[in-house]
């Protein structure tokens, strides 16, 4: 098997597409009809013309075979059609050989694959052997779950086949805690990807990571304090009437509204010391607030044993438990640069926190105890 390949580092300036950073993306999450199509093109023109490339889904995969998904083929022409009219460059989705046969018959002009596809290497080869010998740019969304070595291998073998134009779609991951967005945004991915690749350009799906419209703004404007290169937004002439995804996509005012309230960063600190040190306090706002979030998953499931155990008659404290859990997480703090103090510290924390949920539940009282989480 041939080493890992190095990605390419063209800007987006360098594409030869009129592209610069900041890269934004808008437009519907399906293609519907020619007039869906040429209507959302002509109001992103009209509200954001800031925006140079307008996507919209044509294969739609789709958890469930019963749901709309896409129009397939004849769908291209509407969005070329839009680029005549409008300007904008096109942009869909491919997960298969003929997706990408079709497209470049057509003449679109950039591609991504999609969160269900980055995940299956099968696939990802398959696209990238179609590709091999193409010059088009070719964008890679995070796979669902999160895992960076399945993100970083889609683009690797697109690498092997060829592709020197590559960017990476951040949208967030799906995952088991209870948060307030559609995907986890877990912002810590997108950061090491870009510490692995520090010339990838990296941009944020915020409308996915939202999954509602009253958060699109909140999430896009985290990606821009990351340094993120551009955004893609989901927006529809008719969002309530979607035929998928409809919570989350914007109408062109909406669009152009949220634009003209984005603080752009600087790409660089150019060496002034506040823009990088506003980079590194924006930054552990992020984290902290994952941290946050996943202690709230932590204490619900610590809650749900505390319930299981009052079914069966279980007692809370179990001592060789708590005793193997702060083991466990001693051994993996080591390399780290944690304190074992810390980490004790912080997991006694922690336990206690969840042995009060679970004494809430046995006594009804709503008052923890002191003791061993099982």
């Amino acid at each position: 098997m041939p080493p890992p390949a190095q990605l390419p580092t063209r800007s987006f300036s360098d594409w030869g597409l009129g592209l610069e950073r900041p890269l934004l993306i808008a437009g519907p999450c399906s293609a519907e009809s020619r007039e869906q199509v040429l209507d959302t093109a002509r109001g992103i023109r009209k509200h954001a013309p800031q925006v140079k490339v307008m996507r919209a889904g044509i294969w739609k995969p789709r958890t469930r075979p019963a749901t709309f998904e896409g129009l397939g083929e004849p769908a291209l022409e509407w969005l070329l059609e839009a680029r005549a009219e409008t300007g904008l460059l096109t942009f869909t989705e491919v997960a298969t050989a003929e997706h990408v046969e079709a497209c470049l018959k057509a003449g679109i002009d950039m591609l991504w694959i999609g969160a269900r596809t980055t995940p299956n290497p099968f696939s990802v080869q398959e696209i990238a052997d179609a590709l091999r010998g193409v010059d088009i740019p070719v964008f890679v969304k995070n796979p669902i779950n999160p895992d960076l070595q399945l993100w970083m291998g889609a683009m690797e073998r697109l690498a092997h086949a060829g592709i020197t134009r590559m960017a990476a779609i951040h949208r967030g991951f799906s995952w088991f805690e209870r948060t307030p967005y559609r995907n986890s945004p877990m912002w810590e991915f997108p950061i090491r990807l870009k510490a692995a690749f520090p010339n990838l350009e990296l941009i944020c799906d915020p409308s996915h990571v939202a999954g509602a419209r009253a958060r699109v703004a909140e999430v896009a404007q985290q990606a821009l304090d990351l340094n993120f290169s551009g955004l893609m937004v989901e927006t529809h002439r008719d969002p309530a009437n979607a035929w998928s995804d409809a919570e989350q996509q914007l109408d062109p005012a909406a669009l152009g509204a949220l634009v003209d309230s984005l603080i752009f960063r600087q790409p660089t600190p150019d060496a002034v010391l506040g823009d990088h040190l506003q980079q590194l306090r924006d930054l552990i706002d992020q984290l902290d607030e994952e941290i946050v979030l996943k202690l709230g998953a932590r204490m619900d499931i610590a809650e749900r044993i505390g319930e299981h155990k009052q079914e069966h008659n279980v007692a809370i404290l179990q001592p060789e438990r708590w005793e193997r859990i702060m083991n466990r997480q001693l051994q993996l703090s080591k390399g780290l640069g944690l304190s074992p103090a810390f980490v004790e510290a912080f997991m006694n924390a922690i336990h206690q926190e969840s042995i009060r949920r679970q004494s809430s539940v046995l006594s009804g009282t709503g008052e923890g105890v002191s003791g061993s989480q099982g």
